[in-house]
């Protein structure tokens, strides 16, 4: 389960939790612009825009969870076990592989309205990168420094929806989301007013009241609402500083800690739990990618354009792990 996120100050920001029970060590990696990416039915691509974000390197491939172009387009894959559908190649489409279609997109187009035309022609293919790694199930946030739309496969085929809140979590279907989201419209960062009994002295008894029916709990639709209020009504400063820290405060709202999601126990007897194994804040005009970890709350950052963008080879930087505490005394 996952949360992803856009945050606009004087900069753009796109970012997720990437929750899951366990880690496939992921590396924040760059792709550079020559940085061949061989497709299964598609002609390689050979020269594209440059890439950055976490990624999953498996014999010099990126396998990108998420990732931003040089140009600021951005695009994320989200867990979606029962409603993705992946198909045979189909004569008159762009077949691509799931593990392809970051690189595809973010490759080629610059903003989301140039990826539109590529969405609307492509057909999720069921190749899987390898008999290790077969096909996840996903769905994707695509966004710009204007605007934010989801992509689904699902038993109706390819379907766009424009993501007027910029925010998205797993299952359900997004448009079941934005449903949802319609039951929390009288939700509110400011004290409620008495609407129940007018003229009664019924009067908030404790600040934050507005937002009372907000749900906390850690399914994604819950996630959703919360991280929908949390976003909507967030403010901050427009420096990097302040727009990075509220950004990871953002996603800190929807977080999961490990133990309060079970998910079983291993063949040990010991509980495995799903819990955010990584957050990240990425700026779209920048280049800087910024993540935290679950054992390590300081945020580190990598910037692409201090990497050589015309380079053929990825660049992985390991992700720190460990807790760094700054002792005062």
């Amino acid at each position: 389960m996952c949360t992803a996120v856009t945050y606009s100050t004087k900069d753009h920001y796109f970012g997720r939790n990437l929750d899951l029970e366990h880690s496939y060590h992921e590396t924040v990696t760059v792709s550079p612009r020559n940085k061949i990416f061989p497709m299964r039915r598609m002609e390689d691509l050979t020269r594209h825009y440059a890439l950055i974000g976490m990624a999953f390197v498996v014999g010099d491939y990126p396998l990108y969870y998420d990732a931003t172009n040089e140009k600021g387009l951005s695009m994320a894959g989200l867990n979606f076990p029962h409603s993705a559908v992946y198909r045979e190649p189909e004569e008159g489409k762009d077949n691509v592989a799931s593990f392809e279609f970051i690189p595809w997109i973010l490759g080629q187009c610059a903003t989301v309205a140039e990826a539109r035309p590529l969405l609307s022609r492509i057909n999720l293919t069921t190749d899987a990168f390898s008999e290790q790694l077969p096909p996840s199930s996903l769905h994707w946030m695509i966004a710009d420094q204007n605007e934010v739309i989801v992509f689904e496969q699902t038993a109706r085929g390819g379907t766009i929806y424009e993501n007027p809140v910029g925010v998205m979590t797993n299952e359900p279907p997004f448009d079941y989301q934005m449903t949802h989201l319609q039951d929390f419209m009288n939700a509110s960062a400011s004290l409620p007013e008495n609407r129940l009994v007018p003229g009664a002295e019924l009067t908030p008894y404790s600040r934050g009241m507005g937002g009372m029916g907000i749900p906390g709990d850690l399914s994604s639709a819950s996630r959703f609402v919360k991280v929908a209020f949390t976003r909507m009504n967030s403010i901050s400063g427009d420096s990097e500083s302040e727009s990075i820290s509220q950004f990871f405060k953002i996603l800190g709202s929807v977080e999961q800690q490990r133990g309060c999601c079970r998910l079983g126990t291993d063949p040990d007897g010991n509980a495995v739990c799903e819990y955010t194994i990584y957050s990240s804040c990425c700026n779209m005009d920048r280049g800087i990618y910024y993540y935290t970890t679950y054992e390590n709350s300081q945020i580190h950052a990598v910037d692409m354009h201090k990497e050589d963008l015309d380079g053929d080879a990825v660049v992985a930087y390991e992700l720190v792990k460990g807790q760094s505490i700054a002792t005062q005394n």
